[in-house]
């Protein structure tokens, strides 16, 4: 089955600063601010919401269609996807542009300060879908650029394939009504239990009634499960136990893959939820959003052992 994957190709690069922030600002001058931190270094990693999805997807034996758009800098991220045998043809360069990238610094209390350039994630990715059978095909539109994510949106619905909706990161750059525009008709809409609360606020819905528009809404709530929200019914999905906790940045966009790849082997909501458990699981077990691997066995015996039992 054709999968679709719309948000953004991001490079995260991390720098650690071996003091502690609060040391080196003095509060009664914050109005003139001026710091600067030496770090330890700098790692770079491959990132973004739909590269994240799509690499968990490869790991699931699928082979998704990215759709986003890359900088003139895209050169090592496009040898990875290349080496994870992911398909490029949705991916649109802009010359002129550095790809999207986020600069984060952490000191050793784990405060974080983020500067998040969009470079050429402020363009479309303008993908053409010619020729798409909406009966072998799904998307998901994930946290990216906004024209994308209304306007793909729009043609799912005109060539009637499913979508899943995950607003993310995305949600204060989307108005009330844009969100309401891309909920409607949806498969699913899926966030964590802070987003959907702004959800709420920003489209004035509750529940109940993001329920007349969507088939079923997902809250995920990082090692407390997820909750799976339906017309009739609530759900409770517990979490896969991983090994080990290293850091629990992009499991969420692993769960969406799990997910997906129930959906495409015609799996029920429990058992794709309980797959996205699963595939979240390996990804909090490395720093980096596609630093995880395993094999289809491993994922099995992952999966038994946590819902199997």
């Amino acid at each position: 089955m054709k999968i679709f994957v719309s948000g953004s190709l991001a490079y995260d690069r991390i720098m650690d600063f071996p003091g502690k922030f609060e040391d080196h600002i003095l509060p009664e001058k914050i109005h003139i601010l001026n710091v600067c931190f030496m770090v330890n270094g700098l790692t770079e990693k491959f990132g973004g919401t739909a590269g994240n999805i799509a690499y968990s997807l490869s790991l699931l034996e699928e082979k998704p269609l990215i759709l986003a758009t890359v900088g003139k800098d895209f050169d090592t991220y496009e040898t990875w996807l290349h080496q994870q045998k992911l398909p490029l043809d949705g991916i649109r360069k802009i010359p002129e542009e550095f790809t999207a990238g986020a600069y984060i610094t952490t000191d050793k209390s784990d405060n974080q300060i983020t500067g998040f350039n969009p470079g050429a994630m402020k363009y479309s990715s303008l993908y053409k879908f010619d020729g798409v059978n909406r009966k072998e095909a799904i998307a998901i539109i994930a946290p990216g650029n906004i024209e994308d994510m209304i306007n793909y949106s729009r043609i799912y619905k005109e060539h009637r394939i499913p979508y899943i909706f995950d607003p993310g990161q995305s949600i204060p750059a989307l108005s009330g009504n844009q969100m309401k525009e891309i909920i409607i008709d949806s498969e699913m809409l899926i966030s964590n239990d802070y987003e959907l609360e702004m959800i709420k606020k920003a489209t004035e819905l509750e529940n109940s009634a993001l329920l007349k528009m969507t088939k079923c809404i997902i809250t995920t709530l990082g090692e407390n499960g997820s909750i799976i929200y339906s017309q009739d019914q609530e759900t409770k999905i517990p979490s896969a136990k991983a090994h080990v906790v290293s850091d629990p940045t992009g499991a969420g966009d692993a769960y969406r893959a799990g997910m997906i790849k129930g959906m495409v082997t015609d799996k029920d909501l429990i058992t794709c939820a309980k797959m996205g458990a699963t595939c979240a699981s390996f990804a909090v077990e490395h720093h980096g959003t596609q630093e995880h691997r395993f094999t289809q066995e491993d994922f099995r015996s992952r999966y038994n052992t946590n819902f199997e039992l």
